[in-house]
């Protein structure tokens, strides 16, 4: 199918420049923005982990946290490579939210391209490879993820690129692939599972040194992740995503609960887009119909994989947190592009231009899904802090530890005042704890809780109510005796 007066060749470079241009200008509103909405737990524990990068300790292995007592905060989970970078980005640009999301866009875009080339390995044909990564581009969850610090987002784009090389390759393709499918794991454990994609399709080469080189390769370039992880795992005690299943509180009935919503509406909803799913079902019937799963062993085996990793974060998972799930959007749409191709190719003028306008309406309704998640007043926090944020940051010196709270994520409260100490939450610490937090250093309160000033105030811990913004009080701690 043409498209009058552009020539069929540069037809999928328009494609992704409009896609990228389309949803630049749609995120545009948003890049001064301060983090909010869904997640923003996530997203303050990135950026916090950025922030002391630049301003503490440039060293790639001690990634900081703010919620760290009177001790160093370091804390290790994923290899922190994004936050390092952004924040090496920060030393020419300054510190600036802007600039976590402005980078995290250019990362996104290298996700659009990679999901291109990937699809193209097997589509074989621009084109439809080019507009299936325009869809990808406007799944309502990678839409809003775009621009936030997740190191997902980064992960991603590394593991689609990292797909794409080692399709069938050998050679320097097969180890820069490699290498970028390792870092992606070393960024995000879960994308791991791409490995086995290029391990199946060495071990189905014949047996020649070839071969065995490929899966020394593979072996070499899976050693990274494993050492880290093996070394900063033991440091998640109580830590769900270990745990995983076989620990998991939730009941058979709520399980159950969770596979079906993330069945019947993340998938559709978040992940694919309404407007997308008739592709995507086309594509699963075509694919199996055709039975693609016999041609395509690795991808059979990823798809395994995937789905052992999501049964056993089911209870993590839960209902929304639809960012666990990124490892999936190759295979689904993978299987986008396939339905794509169908209704493309069709002989009916009509079911073309059915195509032609469900691939119009993605951008609408990723747009109309995602509109509510940038709302300052509803930021998904007490909005005070983000109202009075600037205020609370000069409330106190810069370098005072803090007791702060309320706040379950441990991340939230002392982002937004830009201070460290300890957190606290759902009126939880005793007066004996306030006091042992005194005793080691801390030198203010920041709460938006009544009670636990009035805990503070029966142990003597109070010394001056220093500011007032909203629902938000700093007292002064009276010094140790």
């Amino acid at each position: 199918m043409r498209l009058p007066g552009l020539p069929n060749p540069l037809l999928p470079i328009a494609v992704l420049g409009a896609a990228i241009l389309l949803t630049g200008l749609m995120h545009l509103p948003h890049f001064h923005k301060e983090l909010m909405s869904i997640h923003v737990w996530r997203q303050t524990q990135t950026q916090t982990t950025i922030d002391n990068f630049f301003e503490e300790d440039r060293n790639i292995l001690n990634p900081r946290r703010n919620n760290r007592g009177d001790g160093d905060g370091i804390f290790r989970m994923e290899f922190p490579l994004m936050q390092w970078l952004v924040a090496e980005t920060y030393r020419f640009t300054g510190r600036s939210i802007f600039v976590t999301r402005a980078f995290m866009f250019l990362m996104g875009i290298g996700c659009v391209l990679g999901m291109y080339f990937f699809i193209k390995k097997i589509l074989k044909d621009n084109l439809l490879s080019a507009l299936s990564a325009w869809a990808f581009c406007f799944s309502p969850a990678f839409y809003y993820y775009m621009i936030n610090p997740l190191p997902d987002v980064f992960a991603l784009a590394l593991g689609l690129h990292g797909l794409a090389l080692t399709w069938k390759s050998n050679g320097p393709r097969l180890l820069f692939g490699l290498a970028l499918l390792s870092l992606s794991a070393l960024c995000k454990l879960p994308f791991g599972l791409f490995f086995l994609v290029p391990l199946v399709q060495q071990w189905s080469r014949p047996e020649n040194g070839r071969q065995w080189a490929g899966l020394l390769a593979i072996g070499l370039f899976g050693l990274p992740p494993v050492i880290w992880y093996a070394s900063v795992v033991p440091d998640w005690a109580g830590n769900g995503i270990v745990q995983g299943l076989f620990k998991s509180r939730a009941s058979v009935g709520e399980l159950t609960d969770y596979l079906l919503h993330n069945l019947v509406s993340t998938l559709p909803e978040l992940l694919v887009n309404y407007a997308a799913m008739p592709f995507f079902l086309t594509g699963v019937y075509l694919a199996v119909r055709r039975n693609a799963p016999r041609k395509y062993p690795e991808l059979l085996l990823l798809g395994l994989g995937l789905t052992a990793y999501f049964l056993f974060e089911l209870n993590m998972i839960e209902k929304d947190h639809d960012y666990y799930l990124f490892p999936f959007y190759p295979l689904l749409f993978l299987a986008v592009g396939h339905g794509i191709r169908a209704f493309w190719g069709h002989a009916n003028q009509k079911i073309r231009l059915v195509a032609v306008g469900l691939l119009a309406l993605l951008p609408l309704t990723a747009g109309l899904r995602m509109q509510t998640r940038w709302q300052p007043e509803r930021p998904g926090f007490n909005p005070d802090l983000l109202v009075h944020q600037r205020a609370l940051q000069q409330a106190v010196p810069a370098d005072a530890l803090c007791i702060a709270g309320n706040d379950v994520s441990g991340y939230i409260f002392f982002y937004y005042i830009d201070k460290k100490g300890w957190a606290f939450q759902q009126d939880e610490p005793t007066g004996t704890q306030l006091s042992d937090w005194r005793n080691r250093g801390a030198g203010y309160l920041y709460s938006d809780s009544r009670e636990i000033e009035n805990r503070a105030t029966a142990e003597g811990l109070l010394d001056t109510l220093v500011a007032e913004h909203g629902s938000v009080r700093v007292f002064k701690l009276k010094s140790p005796r």
